[in-house]
């Protein structure tokens, strides 16, 4: 499915093309339409499950808790998408605020069309089982796992930045280019080179043999300028100093005019080792604990959303207590 292409199912995209997602939002491309899209969807899907879990009081408190749930959401965005974009900046990421915005709405498309997704098996435990401590509890566990898995999206998305160099701060990247000139040989000879052919080498220095991982790509210099990469051979018959014409250097070795490409992966320098995780991968689940403990303060401020059927209808409720001594009650009450 092409990125460019408009479309009111956004969430279908996300699910089946999520890789053409990740590659527009770093190539920072159509952001504005596509987190629109996301907005629209996100809000119609969250007002939807709202007025499911109001059903259980009123048709009024699902009016209001249509108008409540996208608004927790948007709300709980508004309040953590600075932290997360000045985090980036912190340690060296190169995220702009649309490509932020648009990762973390990402996440919280998926969160409410899972929620909206599970709204008929609510409504069907509101018919058949109208208790209300089981009711609310069955609504958190449902909006708790649809967070959950949103969320994984979203490290997802930053784990492909990640891989495109959006999160590694500039300084490593200009070390890591430092690293790379130094190991260059000091003149690149173009040759048209075969294997098993003999290059002529055209250089005023003693021919010394360059090592070359193995496997690596080598690149080549064709009759008409341009520069094409090839396997490295075992052996390249060639001629260096001290060594008879035709003598094959040791496996795994080139004259020099070759250069060795070979992508970095962040392990070369360090001897092999994997590449260690940016800090701004480590502060995003920081990020994330914090998204969580501000979304469900929200929700209790912002309740009732399913409305005591024992009590009269209110927009909001007077702020005592908080949400998790509240789950706890409820468990106990169970």
């Amino acid at each position: 499915m092409s990125g460019d292409r408009p479309s009111p199912l956004v969430i279908e995209r996300i699910l089946r093309d999520r890789e053409s997602i990740w590659q527009q939002i770093v190539a920072e491309r159509d952001l504005n339409a596509l987190t629109g899209r996301m907005l629209t969807s996100s809000a119609i899907a969250l007002a939807c499950y709202g007025a499911v879990l109001g059903f259980f009081h009123s048709p009024l408190m699902a009016l209001t808790s249509a108008l409540k749930l996208p608004l927790l959401f948007l709300v709980t965005l508004a309040i953590c998408l600075p932290t997360l974009y000045l985090f980036n900046l912190v340690f060296g990421a190169r995220l702009s605020v649309r490509q932020s915005l648009a990762l973390v709405m990402v996440a919280i498309t998926v969160t409410s069309m899972l929620a909206v997704a599970f709204a008929p098996i609510s409504l069907f435990f509101l018919i058949t089982a109208n208790d209300y401590g089981f009711f609310k509890l069955l609504n958190v566990a449902i909006l708790t796992l649809s967070a959950l898995v949103g969320l994984r999206f979203l490290t997802s998305g930053m784990q492909v930045l990640n891989d495109h160099g959006l999160l590694a701060p500039e300084a490593a990247n200009a070390k890591v280019g430092e690293q790379a000139a130094a190991q260059a040989p000091a003149q690149a000879v173009p040759a048209a080179v075969a294997v098993g052919a003999t290059p002529a080498v055209a250089t005023g220095q003693s021919a010394e043999p360059v090592a070359v991982p193995a496997g690596a790509a080598v690149a080549e210099s064709t009759p008409n300028g341009a520069v094409t990469t090839a396997p490295a051979p075992a052996q390249v018959p060639t001629q260096g100093a001290g060594q008879p014409a035709g003598a094959p250097f040791p496996p795994g070795m080139l004259p020099p005019g070759y250069m060795a490409q070979r992508p970095w992966d962040g392990r070369a320098a360090r001897g092999g080792e994997p590449a260690q995780r940016p800090a701004s991968m480590t502060l995003l689940y920081i990020w994330i604990l914090l998204f969580g403990f501000v979304g469900t303060q929200l929700a209790w401020t912002l309740r009732p959303f399913f409305g005591d059927p024992g009590q009269d209808f209110a927009f909001f409720r007077s702020i005592d207590g908080n949400f998790y001594a509240e789950i706890l009650r409820t468990i106990a009450n169970l």
